[in-house]
C-alpha cells in the first residue's frame, strides 16, 4: 500500500510527523528515507510531538551517538544509520534490538540496510521538490503498515486535513 501527499514547508512536515505520531503504537518501526536536507528530522520532530515528548526535550539528528531516545506516551528510539559502513555495524553496534523493544523506533538512512528492518516497517520517503515543498510517501506491505498508511490517509485527504 502506497500513499503519497505534499508539504510546503519545514512546519507542515511537522504537523504531518505529528499526525503520524499519534498514530504509532509500542513496536512500530518508521524508516525513514530521503537525501540530506530533506526533512528526515523535521518530521520526527513530528513524531516526537504526536508521541507527547514534552517540548522541552529538544529532537536532533543522532548521526553521531547512533540512538538517541525520548520519553513520552511511548519511548521514542530515535536512529541514524548514516555514518555506518555496513549492515554488520549497524548489528554490532546494538542496533537491531531497538526494533523489538516496547517503544518506537525512527531509523534515518533506513535504505541502506532494508534487509535488517522487520517486516512491519512502514516506509516513509520524503523527496525534495523545492527549497520548501516535499513529497512525503508512505509505503509498506504487512497489515500494520497498512492499517497506519490507511489511517494517515483519513488526515492527509479527509477534512481532518490540519496542513492544507
Amino acid at each position: 500500500m502506497k500513499l503519497d501527499t505534499h508539504s510546503k514547508s519545514a512546519a507542515e512536515t511537522i504537523e504531518i510527523g505529528k499526525e503520524l505520531g499519534k498514530l504509532l503504537t509500542k513496536g512500530d518501526v518508521v524508516a525513514l528515507i530521503g537525501e540530506l536536507g530533506s526533512g528526515k528530522t523535521y518530521f520526527t520532530k513530528g513524531i516526537a510531538q504526536g508521541l507527547e515528548v514534552p517540548p522541552d526535550h529538544v529532537v536532533n539528528s543522532p548521526s553521531f551517538t547512533l540512538v538517541n531516545s525520548y520519553e513520552g506516551r511511548l519511548t521514542l528510539y530515535h536512529m541514524d544509520s548514516y555514518r555506518l559502513k555496513g549492515a554488520q555495524e549497524f548489528i554490532n553496534a546494538g542496533l537491531e534490538e531497538y526494533f523489538y523493544m516496547e517503544g518506537v523506533v525512527v531509523l534515518e538512512w533506513a535504505d541502506k540496510w532494508p534487509e535488517l528492518l522487520p517486516p512491519w516497517h512502514l516506509k516513509v520517503r520524503l523527496d525534495i521538490l523545492g527549497p520548501n515543498s516535499r513529497r512525503i510517501t508512505f509505503e509498506g506491505d504487512h497489515q500494520r503498515a497498512c492499517q497506519i498508511i490507511e489511517a494517515i490517509n483519513v488526515v492527509v485527504e479527509g477534512e481532518l486535513n490540519p496542513w492544507d
